[in-house]
């Protein structure tokens, strides 16, 4: 699907961070948004809810930690004054929905977070436009992929179909294993189902990282942040509310903590980049919070 998507973009002569931002990190989203909606229409809010918010975590910790001590990351002047303090006022915003009044994401409270996704992505297909007039920008990720329009259509449609079959079996999955272990469906969601649906993820940001393409690299991961609140739980809420344990407020504290460091990383060590120290450092708080969340 990625692929598929990216290639469409690519033929309209889109840059590597618009690309990043927009659909690459909602190809990558598409395993969070299918386990989410499926867990909301089975009534699961703990799996829908914990899904998000610890993908978010492994994205931001492992798989931006894992790709900054592959290959520094640099960050665009756009990225760092824009997408990264929206990402931040996209969490402290799930943080007040989710505790506000009666412990639940609403259907009116779905309908704007879609709402501010879809001017998220408004905002982007004008910055491309604006890109493409001035500049005839040409993105050089995998450019070496020949497919044609068609191709990208059908791997679009058939990413799609297989994601919903995928999506299916991981929350049936997680039903069976919770209730064959007796662990709760939230620390289930919190670790696996959160690793399995950012496999798409870490599999692209460090792929770019490796070719040195710091925009594809970082911008799946900001996009994936802010689709995952805005989008999957946004239509989640919207197909049915969902009901927020306050255990998960520990989980949320630790995000926004945690997106916080990364927003004001272009600001401290050495200007507008990610290094291998702050790699490392990301690695090791994702260490701990596996730490705190599984054995304690």
């Amino acid at each position: 699907m990625v692929d598929g998507a990216s290639n469409l973009a690519k033929k309209l002569h889109i840059s590597e961070l618009v690309i990043g931002l927009t659909i690459v990190a909602i190809g990558t989203s598409m395993p969070e948004l299918m386990v989410s909606v499926t867990s909301s229409i089975t009534g699961y809010s703990d799996i829908a809810i914990g899904n998000v918010i610890g993908s978010n975590i492994t994205n931001l910790l492992l798989i931006l930690g894992l790709s900054a001590v592959l290959q520094p990351l640099i960050f665009q002047k756009q990225t760092k004054q824009v997408e990264n303090p929206f990402m931040l006022a996209c969490t402290f915003l799930l943080c007040f929905l989710a505790n506000n009044g009666g412990y639940q994401i609403t259907r009116i409270e779905g309908f704007i977070l879609l709402s501010l996704c879809a001017g998220f992505i408004g905002y982007q297909i004008l910055l491309a436009k604006k890109e493409n007039h001035e500049n005839q920008v040409i993105p050089l990720w995998e450019e070496e992929k020949k497919i044609s329009t068609v191709q990208s259509l059908l791997w679009i449609l058939l990413g799609i179909v297989a994601l919903k079959i995928g999506a299916d079996w991981v929350v049936e999955g997680t039903e069976e294993i919770a209730r064959f272990f007796g662990i709760s469906e939230r620390l289930i969601s919190l670790t696996i189902v959160a690793f399995s649906t950012s496999l798409p993820e870490l599999v692209t940001s460090i792929s770019a990282a490796r070719k040195g393409n710091s925009d594809i690299a970082i911008g799946n991961i900001i996009g994936s942040q802010i689709f995952n609140i805005l989008l999957i739980l946004g239509a989640a809420a919207t197909i049915r509310p969902l009901d927020y344990a306050v255990k998960y407020n520990d989980d949320l504290t630790y995000l926004l903590f945690t997106t916080a460091i990364f927003v004001a990383l272009p600001y401290i060590g050495k200007k507008d980049q990610m290094g291998k120290i702050s790699g490392f450092l990301f690695l090791g708080l994702y260490a701990i919070y596996l730490f705190f969340t599984v054995c304690i």
